[in-house]
């Protein structure tokens, strides 16, 4: 099969494409910078002349854009999306309802919300790791010293977020209901409450000073974008914040991100890393290594997860309802529940290092194993082609 594939900024679509290759596909690329996912000419015209000019018979993308779903249709050719966010907002377009649409969702809540919206071309599929390329890498690192570190964080703190800027506009009660949704979410062992918060009226005081931007194909609503956008990062934002000043009072931390971390004090800031050459030297070589989910993410597991895994790494993470599904607490990977618990568990583990090397053997193994991206694009494309087939047989 002939695919071609859109890139954009995802991380992953290095190894996406080399699994393509490994399992004897051939593939083509196109790329472009798009203000608008729904409509652009002059992309919808490169795309549809790279289709006729290698024949192409799919065409892939992280993350969903409609406007290629507009020249699939037209061109009868099979879209495949997989994502790595969610919610993803692009989704809620009513191109995702077309046949030639192909979704692979990483967050089962979302798979089972577009499944009951009527979209019947969408699956469940996790994340992955590339394991062959980060064991060559390791294998043939100079610098591990480099990067030990007792308790390492890497990602952002989200300190620019949007709440931050709309709150002091907001009514003081708003502003207290939504300082008080953003604590209850915190204290949330596993799940979503920012949605169910915000109530009809609610909301309705929410739009003397939201205004919410959506295209006319867009069903997106002002619940679902103020609960991601808004509420969404500033929960994230306080969680990371709270989470590593308490760890920092007793152990050493250290942050890698390209955000402002100079409000931490106690951590260290170990700057901002290179996805590729950097951030998978950082996970095996620290003992702990932590895990953070935006609440946005209902159910599913992160990138950061299975790259820390891969990479060797300890991994402690929040809990997620998808982690039993692949993984065994305190066998592969460590889960919190709170500050407390997380202090308390980094306490144990720096203490007994055999359990910790341990534990992070066992989930290098397990991924090594089970959840590579030769393994999940081998599932995503048999599925693909025999759904094809289903439908032309039902056509015939």
């Amino acid at each position: 099969m002939r695919i071609l594939v859109y890139r954009w900024r995802a991380y992953n679509y290095t190894d996406i494409c080399e699994a393509f290759t490994s399992l004897g596909y051939t593939f083509y690329t196109i790329e472009q910078d798009l203000d608008n996912y729904d409509a652009d000419a002059e992309f919808e015209a490169r795309l549809a002349e790279v289709i006729r000019r290698e024949r192409c018979e799919m065409v892939f993308t992280v993350n969903y854009f409609a406007l290629v779903t507009t020249v699939c249709a037209r061109m009868d050719v099979p879209y495949v999306v997989w994502t790595c966010d969610s919610p993803l907002i692009s989704m809620y377009h009513k191109n995702v309802f077309h046949p030639c649409n192909y979704f692979f969702t990483f967050d089962k809540t979302n798979y089972l919300e577009f499944r009951g919206m009527g979209v019947s071309h969408i699956w469940h599929l996790p994340l992955a790791v590339n394991v062959k390329r980060l064991d060559y890498l390791l294998d043939h690192c100079s610098d591990r010293a480099a990067y030990e570190n007792e308790i390492a964080f890497v990602g952002s703190l989200y300190e620019r977020n949007s709440y931050d800027r709309l709150k002091p506009a907001l009514p003081e009660y708003l502003q207290g209901y939504f300082d008080a949704a953003i604590w209850a979410q915190q204290c949330v062992g596993c799940g979503n409450i920012l949605e169910e918060m915000l109530t009809v009226p609610v909301l309705e005081g929410v739009q003397q000073h939201f205004k919410l931007e959506k295209s006319e194909d867009s069903f997106s609503d002002l619940g679902l974008i103020f609960a991601t956008t808004v509420l969404g990062f500033k929960t994230a934002a306080e969680q990371r914040r709270r989470a590593l000043l308490e760890l920092s009072r007793t152990y050493a931390v250290t942050v890698y991100s390209n955000s402002d971390t100079r409000d931490l004090f106690r951590t260290r800031y170990g700057g901002s890393l290179d996805y590729w050459s950097e951030m998978p030297k950082v996970f095996a070589a620290s003992k702990i290594n932590l895990n953070f989910t935006i609440p946005n993410i209902k159910s599913g597991l992160p990138l950061r997860i299975w790259d820390v895994l891969g990479s060797g790494g300890f991994l402690m993470t929040n809990f997620q309802a998808e982690i039993p599904c692949f993984f065994q607490n305190k066998e592969d990977l460590v889960c919190f529940e709170s500050v407390e618990e997380l202090t308390e568990l980094c306490g144990y583990y720096l203490s007994h290092e055999e359990e910790r090397r341990r534990i992070a053997a066992s989930g290098y193994e397990k991924v090594r194993k089970s959840h590579t991206y030769e393994t999940r694009i081998a599932r995503m494309m048999e599925i693909v082609e025999n759904s094809r087939f289903d439908r032309e047989e039902e056509e015939g």
